[in-house]
């Protein structure tokens, strides 16, 4: 074999993707050095013929090393096969620790694998499987000789998502928007979690929605200027104090008089940013909100209250310590800093421990953040649930998080380095994206037992009635970008183990009581879109992504178990896509591979077609105009089958901006920064949503 042939086999054999079928549905090859990178982000050396073939017969020889494998994960009510490895002719004995505190032995299989000779000691292989009747949950498998003990994780994950069959007795609708964007006359400037347990509590008592699906809220960076996408966090296990609700804190109550003054002025400074309709401005408000939490936290809690903060910093443990001294350091040490990779380069340093004791104060204010933060979210689910929601407030889970931010620093290797992920051309962005996010290291995960991502899972679940997946599809793949490379088409898929990552998801939400929808939408196999559905996991669908072949397919053939909506975060709302403000925008930025006016006429026949079914069912009249045409598109989706149908609130108030650019920076798009206007206009209040006339999503009751 040549060495690009040896180079391509290693790749596979990490589950390094060597072609793709890109969306141009051509066959697209790896280059060789596109794979090196990645191979190299995942601690395999193939730069040389020698390296290479050194890391070939690795592959076979490493498990062998191990009495072990990292990780067991299967599904209940079935057997789970796992191999053990000894001193060949070593009796062992295996047992299963349940987290309950039981003890199972687990049954051994007669399957013979000739021993093998490794490190000079000849090695045994046996087969055993974990009882189907091992509950879900986290356990431990162990296995003894005479001469040694090892011991793994092991997580038993239910065969199917119950909460999704819980939803099959009627149909339920719900309200899609970002949170940010939706400010009340009690805002500072920016939409907040008090906002959030409003415009539940309207929906559910007044229009009869069964929930409202926001925008992640993981946090950003602990002060101004922060990054205003929020799918661009610093960590995705925490929540964004910037949401806080000042004036719902308890100990506020307690300010002195001048100290209540003045936040009475900080909130009214922002009335007049609430009524801006151009651009929501993040940093004045955040920086506002620091000053007057700070006064709060060094209020005197009652002994219940600091009590509740005691136990909720208990429960959280490790990680809320790690992040809160992230945050600590970050007022330290600026960006760019030498002692962030020599001195502080991980939570376990010297330098890091002797500055958790210097900076107990701080450490203390950021994790007295994240308590009030759980409080205001549980608070709104509450409200949700009280207004008659079925569901309540379904999360958003961005993909990953910033290079350089509190995950990347707390999880170490758990995280690839020199890579980021993002996406090869698609039609969202011909040019490909870059997201600027490390992923995931698949080997870590498993090492790790998965327990990063299980308390990940943890924390968005808690005070959730759903959770959606935004780009499901990385927990199969991730398109991987060598940071060195030109650009973004110059990356390659990378596999993760997505029955074990789909089996804790659904392992954690099944817990917590929630549904999950996976963002399905783009490069997709259909094997996924089954394999998803038989995991109790709902899929997306969007009506202008919908299509067979050259014609829209019908939504009486869309999915049901799915969140069935006209439109996404990703593209103008209705009455914007219905003008083609998204092929001039892209063009604008130069986003276009093909002819402006060939892109036009192509997104115009597609549009037309999708018209076209509505007036076909009599829901759409020839001289329709724009409000009533996306009242006709909602009512249109509403004859899918769907389990969940999805409102957008900017169609419901006539807004035509688009929140997001796929593949675009702040330099060259406002994303993440579009308040909630009318078709005038004019900014529109929580307030204003009781009052308003949405006849038309109560047909998709």
């Amino acid at each position: 074999m040549t060495y690009t042939e040896q180079l391509r086999d290693l790749a596979a054999r990490h589950g390094v993707a060597t072609w793709y079928r890109g969306w141009d549905q051509q066959r697209h090859d790896v280059r060789d050095d596109t794979l090196r990178s990645v191979l190299s982000a995942l601690d395999v050396p193939s730069g040389t013929e020698d390296e290479v073939r050194r890391a070939l017969s690795e592959c076979d020889t490493a498990p062998w090393r191990r009495t072990l494998p990292p990780v067991v994960v299967g599904r209940e009510g079935s057997e789970t096969r796992f191999v053990v490895h000894v001193p060949h002719g070593e009796p062992v004995d295996v047992t299963i620790d349940t987290e309950s505190g039981g003890t199972v032995p687990a049954r051994q299989l007669q399957v013979w694998v000739d021993p093998r000779e490794v490190d000079g000691v000849l090695v045994g292989r046996a087969t055993f499987v974990v009882p189907a009747d091992v509950p879900c949950g986290w356990h431990t498998v162990r296995a003894s000789t005479s001469l040694t003990s090892a011991s793994c994780t092991l997580v038993v994950t239910p065969a199917r998502l119950s909460t999704s069959d819980a939803l099959s007795d009627h149909r339920r609708w719900g309200v899609l928007t970002q949170l940010y964007s939706i400010r009340s006359r009690r805002s500072w400037g920016v939409g907040d979690f008090g906002d959030l347990a409003d415009l539940a509590s309207i929906f559910g008592s007044v229009h009869g929605a069964d929930y409202v699906l926001v925008n992640p809220l993981h946090a950003a960076q602990p002060r101004p200027p922060i990054e205003a996408s929020p799918y661009l966090p610093t960590t995705r296990r925490y929540v964004n104090p910037m949401y806080i609700r000042v004036e719902n804190i308890p100990e506020t109550a307690y300010l002195s008089t001048r100290r209540h003054a003045r936040m009475r002025d900080a909130a009214a400074r922002f009335e007049r940013a609430n009524d801006r309709s151009d651009r929501i401005d993040r940093n004045p408000s955040y920086r506002a909100k620091l000053r007057v939490l700070e006064r709060v936290f060094r209020i005197e809690r009652s002994p219940s209250r600091q009590h509740a903060f005691e136990e909720f910093c208990r429960v959280e443990g490790d990680g809320l310590r790690d992040f809160a001294t992230w945050c600590a350091l970050t007022e330290k040490l600026p960006p760019g800093d030498p002692r962030w990779t020599t001195k502080a380069g991980a939570p376990d340093s010297d330098w890091v421990q002797a500055q958790r004791r210097k900076l107990a104060p701080r450490i203390a204010f950021y994790s007295w953040l994240q308590w009030v933060c759980d409080e205001q979210l549980s608070d709104a689910q509450d409200a949700a649930r009280a207004a008659g929601m079925d569901i309540g407030i379904v999360h958003d889970l961005a993909v990953g998080v910033q290079r350089g931010g509190a995950d990347a620093w707390s999880l170490g290797t758990a995280l690839a380095e020199g890579i980021t992920v993002g996406a090869p051309p698609d039609d969202f962005n011909q040019q490909g994206q870059q997201w600027n996010q490390p992923p995931w290291r698949p080997d870590r995960l498993a090492e790790l037992g998965y327990a990063p991502y299980r308390d990940m899972l943890r924390t968005v679940l808690k005070h959730a009635g759903g959770l959606r997946v935004d780009h499901i599809l990385g927990l199969f793949r991730l398109w991987w970008i060598p940071a060195d490379a030109e650009s973004p088409a110059d990356g390659t898929y990378v596999s993760y183990d997505h029955e074990a990552l789909i089996g804790i998801l659904a392992l954690e939400a099944e817990r917590a009581g929630a549904v999950v929808i996976g963002e399905d939408l783009g490069v997709f196999e259909p094997a996924v879109q089954d394999y998803l559905a038989e995991r109790g996991i709902l899929g997306t669908s969007i009506l202008w992504f919908e299509h067979d072949g050259e014609r829209p397919t019908p939504p009486e053939r869309y999915r049901t178990l799915c969140l069935t909506s006209v439109t996404t975060h990703d593209l103008p709302p209705t009455a914007g896509y219905l003008a083609g403000e998204h092929i001039e925008l892209r063009s604008r930025l130069g986003l276009l591979e093909r002819d402006l006016e060939l892109e036009k006429e192509h997104d115009a026949r597609q549009r037309e077609a999708a018209l076209q079914l509505a007036r076909d069912r009599g829901l759409l009249a020839d001289d329709a105009s724009i409000p009533d045409t996306v009242k006709a598109l909602y009512r249109l989706i509403d004859r899918s089958p769907s389990l969940l149908t999805g409102v957008a609130l900017a169609d419901l108030v006539g807004e035509y901006r688009v929140q997001n650019q796929p593949g675009t920076d702040e330099t060259q798009y406002s994303n993440w920064k579009i308040p909630l206007a009318d078709a005038s206009g004019r900014a529109v209040h929580v307030e204003d949503l009781a009052d308003g006339d949405f006849g038309f999503v109560d047909d998709a009751r």
